[in-house]
């Protein structure tokens, strides 16, 4: 045993424990014939740091992880990070800015090795703020999205989507090459995912413009031009039609005709359709379906194909030539608006539709009556932005590579509705239908540098026997290129043969030559013709490579390579030789174990599927779902079982971390809190059990940091109890399930054994059902309440008995004397033994929530055969005899009603107090004679009769049939009392009818904030309770 300092200093145990875990493999012990268990852990963004939300989502899966360690299963949680391809662009761009450098400086590969450099430098912060929070994440298969073997999964999933057959053979991919609108960031020239799109309120105007009927055309009234109104009138200049509602009798007639654009004098057909709102504006509206994702619908149902839809800008959002060549000179070049003080397309076209005649201004009146003109309507528009740029984002039509996820959603959404996969909460399976039911294609590339290069390459298409390209140029949007999609340049290349068949030969191009407008090659008569193919210069998305993640760190596809533990292929496995230009994520070397000599069997055939995903729900779109379309289509076909079909058997989705008034945490509103200054404030144990104590299932947790300062609190009670027990005597229990535990004969200990029977079973139903603030209250009630609180008080006597003479020493003979020390050195034994084998349950059941502390005084308390992080999880015993639990409990009741009594009635606390007991019955007396001593030591009663309720005033206690009085007369005031009961509880009732009030008032319910409601709820209950409360006293006096 080694002896508690007074004070509990978390950090010194926490950095000493974690390195303790991590050096000694403890977070995978071999157990190669154990019921395997394993969670997928959303890899965090590389460039990323610890935010509140990873605390809370880490948090629970560790609880999860630990709990399932201790209950002796092979749990694998694999550990890695997303090479976040904008995020990690943006930073290392960022440090070449700071030294007046910029990408385009270097070439493609050089950039690339930067930021694998950058990596080895910097990009470990959040796998350390990771284990400052106790995560027991395998990091000996630590991953990265970009590692060579996890790199080869993503590539061979790209080719097997393109090449896809159908039943027949015949080519029905699920991944293809398509010209669609997309979320343009001008800042990283690329594109970006919905999930990396903010929207915000900004200041902008409406516009609006007349636009002249084309041919004499007129409408119904007789006017000669139609009005639109437009937020972003720069888009004018690529407008393709004008859309008025199909039943609208002001524009029926002129559906089909045409008006005459100003500016660029372009005819725009009227067309038909639902999106123009008759009672919205004018009724019409303008469409430029090239940069604006409802406008796209509506041309392609205008049947303007895709291809012929005008796009105005360029990567950078400057004005150019559309392909009909109508855009003046004049706008070439600007910028779509105003951008450091110099005017844009915006101002100009403004400018332009204004001087000819045809700006609608928008009038209003001062506080004088007069009219005033402007240019616009101000309005507040939601305006996109990217979240990592800061710039609005420019919806820009270009050629992208698609997944075709309408038909990748099937299966999941099978294995849902069947129950292979089981959401919880239930609830948001609807929202998980309604998405996956209207999901759109899936745009995967992006213009980066930075991440898994397109394994595609591009040549001119054959015709014949001529190729386009040997005799006009390539159109990058057009339909002349051949696509070559392949695993190696080698089999690339065998494609490009095959295609172009003899008299051609195919060839690569050098690195960094992308210009795809192939020379003619000048050759004589029977000579082969070269035949020059590009590499496509994009990336994949990163949620393209995250969406393998629960089979791709499992080894998948080459499940036959040695991992570092001999089971499969690890982070190590891949021949560091290979041509991938990069290293993979360093692994922890076992000295003893040969790597290059082990054989063994993939993980994905003992840990797929995975047992449990734990996520937030803002991701359940942009990764859950497009896991389970991936896991499902790849490694669905190799299993037999329906039931294993799937990536993960459960998908726990957890809410939000708002701030403690409910309102989103933003750095804008300053209320962000940082994870990591509160582990410094008040430890890493006191965190992880507030975020799971308020983890409820369908609810935001509200971060408040008075109450992790309680479960800090918490943890000092625990580290005191264990003190106490160690001053006493009270040591490490030396089995899980002692003999002696189960056949204590003291009711108290007894008692105490049956509560950890109940609290073990509370925990494993509310883990059973990932009800996480159900199983961290069960183990902090049974702590505190009644370990600490009763058990701990009810055994203190007996526990300081054996250290004074006995009571009844005195009046005994020596033989006597003797008995009485040995039948009190039994109960001593009796007690220590099963205080210890409590204590220690409760050290094996707090663990998951609270690992740090909890290994600390589980070392503290006695030689121990292993770490406490492996563990048994203690044996559910079902105790036989039950009356001895209810005894106790009466007690508790009794005595808990007494304190209660005291404090309402303001009776001095050091004063003791004489009992009447009414109406017991035989039970109760019999209870009474056992536990009478205990009574009178924790409810300060000076002596016990029984019969009739003395006259005067008195305290008057109902426990069961019995009534407990206790007389007051000349130990308070009674009259005074009554008066200062009767005072507080009108207040009380007065508070609650008001608020009672407010509440069923539909007006305040439907009308005001929500957190508005939600506190005065809180608070009618609050004050509900006080008047039962104060009502309850007020009737004790009589």
């Amino acid at each position: 045993m080694t002896e508690l300092p007074k004070t509990f200093d978390p950090a010194a145990i926490e950095t000493r424990w974690y390195a303790h875990w991590e050096d000694n493999g403890l977070f995978r012990p071999e157990r190669p014939d154990a019921q395997p268990y394993t969670i997928v852990n959303p890899p965090p963004n590389v460039t990323g740091s610890l935010h509140i939300g990873h605390a809370l989502d880490n948090t629970l899966q560790d609880i999860m992880i630990r709990y399932e360690r201790l209950r002796g299963k092979d749990a694998l949680w694999v550990v890695g990070t997303d090479h976040a391809g904008i995020a990690t662009q943006m930073v290392v761009e960022r440090q070449m800015n700071a030294r007046g450098e910029k990408r385009t400086d270097y070439t493609r590969d050089e950039f690339i090795a930067k930021v694998w450099d950058w990596k080895q430098e910097s990009g470990g912060t959040i796998t350390g703020q990771l284990r400052r929070l106790g995560c027991s994440m395998d990091w000996s298969r630590e991953q990265f999205t970009m590692d060579p073997h996890f790199s080869k999964a993503v590539v061979k999933v790209f080719v097997e989507l393109y090449h896809r057959k159908d039943a027949d053979g015949n080519p029905a991919p699920l991944l293809y090459r398509d010209k669609r609108l997309v979320n343009w960031d001008p800042h990283f020239r690329s594109a970006i995912s919905d999930l990396e799109v903010e929207t915000k309120e900004t200041q902008g105007g409406f516009w609006r413009f007349r636009y002249p009927l084309a041919d004499g055309v007129r409408l119904a009234d007789g006017s000669d031009h139609i009005v639109v109104a437009t937020t972003r009138p720069e888009t004018m200049l690529a407008d393709m039609a004008v859309a008025v509602h199909p039943d609208d009798p002001r524009y029926q007639s002129v559906i089909g005709k045409e008006i005459l654009q100003p500016i660029t004098g372009r005819r725009l057909r009227i067309v038909g359709d639902d999106y123009a709102d008759p009672e919205l504006g004018s009724g019409a509206v303008k469409i430029t379906p090239g940069h604006d994702f409802n406008d796209f619908e509506v041309g392609k149902r205008a049947d303007i194909a895709a291809g012929r839809m005008l796009n105005m800008f360029d990567a950078d959002a400057n004005v150019v030539q559309t392909a009909d060549g109508l855009v003046p000179e004049a706008y070439l070049g600007l910028h779509r608006f105003k951008r450091d003080g110099v005017d844009g397309a915006r101002e100009a076209v403004v400018a332009e539709m204004k001087a000819l005649g045809f700006l609608v201004p928008h009038v209003t009146k001062n506080k004088e009556g007069e009219e005033v003109a402007a240019d616009f309507e101000p309005r507040t528009i939601q305006t996109p932005f990217g979240d990592r740029s800061g710039v609005v984002i420019e919806p820009w039509l270009t050629d992208q590579w698609y997944v075709d996820a309408a038909k990748l959603a099937v299966a999941p959404m099978e294995a849902v509705r069947d129950g292979r996969i089981e959401i919880v909460p239930k609830t948001w399976e609807k929202t998980f239908f309604n998405w996956m039911e209207n999901i759109q294609p899936w745009c995967v590339s992006r213009q980066l540098w930075w991440g898994h290069r397109i394994p595609a390459w591009f040549g001119p298409r054959k015709e014949g026997d001529d190729l386009y390209g040997h005799f006009q140029p390539i159109l990058k949007s057009g339909s002349n290129r051949a696509i070559f999609v392949a695993e190696t340049e080698a089999a690339a290349l065998e494609q490009a043969k095959a295609y172009y068949g003899d008299g051609y030969d195919p060839f690569l191009a050098d690195t960094g030559d992308d210009n795809e407008n192939t020379e003619l090659f000048l050759t004589e008569q029977g000579q082969t013709k070269p035949v020059k193919l590009i590499r496509d210069p994009d990336v994949l998305d990163t949620w393209f490579s995250s969406a393998l993640w629960p089979f791709g760190t499992l080894g998948w596809p080459e499940e036959t390579l040695p991992s570092p533990s001999g089971e499969g292929p690890g982070v190590g496995a891949v021949n560091a030789a290979q041509p991938l230009g990069y290293a993979p994520t360093p692994t922890l070397q076992t000295s003893h174990v040969p790597r290059l000599n082990l054989k063994g069997r993939g993980l994905a055939e003992r840990h797929y599927p995975n047992d449990l995903l734990i996520s937030g729900f803002d991701i359940l779109f942009f990764w859950d779902a497009r896991m389970a379309m991936m896991g499902m289509e790849f490694m669905g076909p190799e299993r037999s079982d329906p039931k294993d079909k799937v990536p993960w058997r459960k998908l726990y989705l957890h809410g939000l971390v708002r701030a403690a008034d409910g309102q989103k945490m933003s750095k804008s509103k300053g209320n962000v809190v940082d994870p990591l200054g509160l582990i410094d404030k008040f430890g890493a144990d006191a965190l992880r059990f507030f975020m799971a104590a308020m983890e409820s299932q369908g609810r935001d947790v509200k971060m408040d940091e008075k109450r992790v300062e309680g479960y800090r609190n918490f943890a000092t009670k625990l580290w005191n109890a264990a003190r106490f027990l160690q001053s006493n005597g009270v040591g490490a229990s030396t089995s899980v399930a002692p003999k002696e535990v189960f056949s204590a004969t003291l009711p108290v200990n007894q008692w105490i054994v049956g509560k950890v029977m109940d609290t073990v079973a509370a925990i494993d139903s509310a883990l059973a059902d990932l009800r996480f603030d159900a199983a961290a209250n069960a183990i902090y009630h049974f702590v505190w309440d009644e370990f600490c609180d009763w058990y701990l008080e009810l055994i203190k006597a007996d526990l300081s008995s054996v250290r004074a003479e006995p009571v009844e020493a005195s009046s005994l003979s020596s033989e006597g004397n003797v008995a009485l020390r040995q039948a009190q050195g039994e109960r001593v034994e009796e007690t220590r033994t099963v205080a210890g084998w409590a204590f220690d349950q409760i050290l094996v059941m707090l663990h998951p929530f609270m690992p740090f502390i909890t290994e600390e005084l589980w070392h503290a308390m006695g030689e121990r055969d292993a770490d406490l992080i492996i563990a048994q999880w203690p044996l559910l015993v079902t105790p036989g005899d039950t009356s001895a639990q209810a005894e106790i409990d009466w007690l508790i009741r009794l005595v808990s009603a007494i304190r209660t009594a005291r404090t309402e009635l303001n009776v001095p606390p050091g004063a003791k107090l004489p009992m009447v007991v009414s109406d017991g019955s035989e039970e109760t007396h019999r209870r009474l004679d056992r536990q009478g001593a205990a009574l009178a030591r924790l409810g300060r009663i000076e002596s016990l009769t029984f019969g009739e309720a003395p006259t005067g005033g008195a305290a008057q206690i109902v426990v069961d049939e019995a009534t407990f009085i206790l007389p007051l007369e000349g130990v308070i005031d009674i009259a005074a009392e009554k008066a200062r009961l009767a005072k507080a509880l009108a207040a009380a009732q007065k508070e609650r009818d008001a608020l009672g009030g407010r509440l069923a008032n539909p007006s305040f319910v439907e009308k005001a904030k929500p957190e508005a409601v939600a506190k005065a709820r809180e608070d009618h209950g609050e004050k509900t309770a006080e008047a039962e409360r104060l009502q309850a006293a007020l009737d004790r006096l009589g």
